[in-house]
Order: structure tokens, then C-alpha cells, then sequence
């Protein structure tokens, strides 16, 4: 895709992040736009950076889900009473895993952010990052930042310039062949004569 098309996916991507519900149309469309800004630029860690850390994410949210699931299901079938109780520690291991596969997820995707900010120039995406892994380590009050992050994000994608092209000049050709004489008789001589064909002396 061009860099146009990336561009458009990226900041159209990085708004739905920034809108429950659409997260995942979000992230994914982020990623297809990750991984042609790393064919345009020709660096692959753009990509496997924002790669890892949807991945992170995902873990994190995965393990999340399945306790509460599993605490549910334990609740509801086997104990109602004891299991509440034996399931709150649990339940806290679980989010200490969210919180640590969430900041491993932003430090990946601040890394990625970082690289296309080196190869594009556009700055935004640095801020963005810095806010986002901020964001990842205060609990509550970082899923604004998070927010804010993404918007900066889709604000880079959108400000992303196609560098100018540098045409080399094209060099000048000349439409006439040099023409040498003697310096002795005056005669015409072949561009790389060393010795005059009428008189004979040696061309200086």
C-alpha cells in the first residue's frame, strides 16, 4: 500500500483505539499500517515493536478474563459461600498481571512510536509514546492518558509528509565533437592524435 493508504489506516485506526468497544477494529487497523510504514521505511522493528505489544495486551486482557470466569463459575457451581473468599487473592493476582502486560505492551508500542518518529520526522508519535507509557503505569487516572495518547498518535499518522523527491541533474551532453588542428601546419587531427598525419611533429 502507499503511503497515503497507511497513513489513512493508521489515524482512522488509533481514533477507534480511543473508543470503547472499537478497540479491536482499532489495534488491528494500526497494525496493517504499522507493518506498510515498516515496508516504507524499510525497518522492521516498527512493526514487531506495535506487534509485542498487541500481543502483551492481549495476554493481559485474556488472563483477566478467564479469572473472572473461572471465580464466576466456582461461585455459581461449586461453593458459593467459601469461594468469594479464596477467590480475592486471586482475583488481585490477576490484575497485577493486567497491570504488568499492560506496561510491557505500552513499552513496546512507545518503542514502535519511537522508531517511526526517527523515520518519518513527525514528533507526534514521541509524545504520544512518552504519554501512553505514563499512562500504562498510573492504574485509573492513566486510561485518560491512554486516550490522549492515541488521539496524539492519530494526529501523527495524519501529519506524516511524503519526503520530497531529489532529482539529480541530468548531465549536459554535448552535440559536437572537439575539433583539434596542428599547431604547426594547420592541419585537422583526430581528437586523440599524439602526432600531426600531414607534417608529423609531435602534438603538445
Amino acid at each position: 500500500m502507499s503511503l497515503e493508504s497507511n497513513r489513512t489506516l493508521g489515524g482512522v485506526g488509533a481514533i477507534l483505539l480511543a473508543i470503547p468497544f472499537l478497540n479491536l477494529i482499532g489495534i488491528i487497523l494500526v497494525l496493517v499500517a504499522m507493518k506498510g510504514m515498516a515496508e516504507y521505511y524499510e525497518d522492521d522493528d516498527i512493526f514487531k515493536n506495535a506487534l509485542y505489544g498487541f500481543i502483551f495486551g492481549v495476554v493481559g486482557v485474556v488472563a483477566l478474563v478467564a479469572v473472572i470466569f473461572m471465580l464466576f463459575i466456582s461461585v455459581v457451581v461449586v461453593s458459593p459461600v467459601a469461594t468469594p473468599f479464596a477467590g480475592v487473592g486471586l482475583f488481585i493476582m490477576a490484575l497485577v498481571v493486567l497491570y504488568v502486560f499492560s506496561l510491557l505492551a505500552a513499552i513496546f508500542y512507545r518503542n514502535s512510536l519511537n522508531i517511526l518518529s526517527e523515520e518519518s520526522g513527525e514528533h507526534m508519535f514521541d509524545t504520544a509514546g512518552l504519554i501512553l507509557l505514563i499512562g500504562a503505569i498510573i492504574p485509573l487516572i492513566g486510561e485518560v492518558l491512554k486516550f490522549v495518547a492515541w488521539i496524539l498518535v492519530a494526529v501523527g499518522f495524519f501529519s506524516i509528509k511524503k519526503p520530497n523527491q531529489v532529482f539529480a541533474p541530468s548531465p549536459v551532453v554535448s552535440t559536437h565533437k572537439e575539433k583539434k588542428f596542428c599547431q604547426y601546419c594547420g592541419a585537422q587531427l583526430r581528437v586523440n592524435a599524439a602526432f600531426c598525419e600531414k607534417c608529423g611533429k609531435k602534438i603538445v
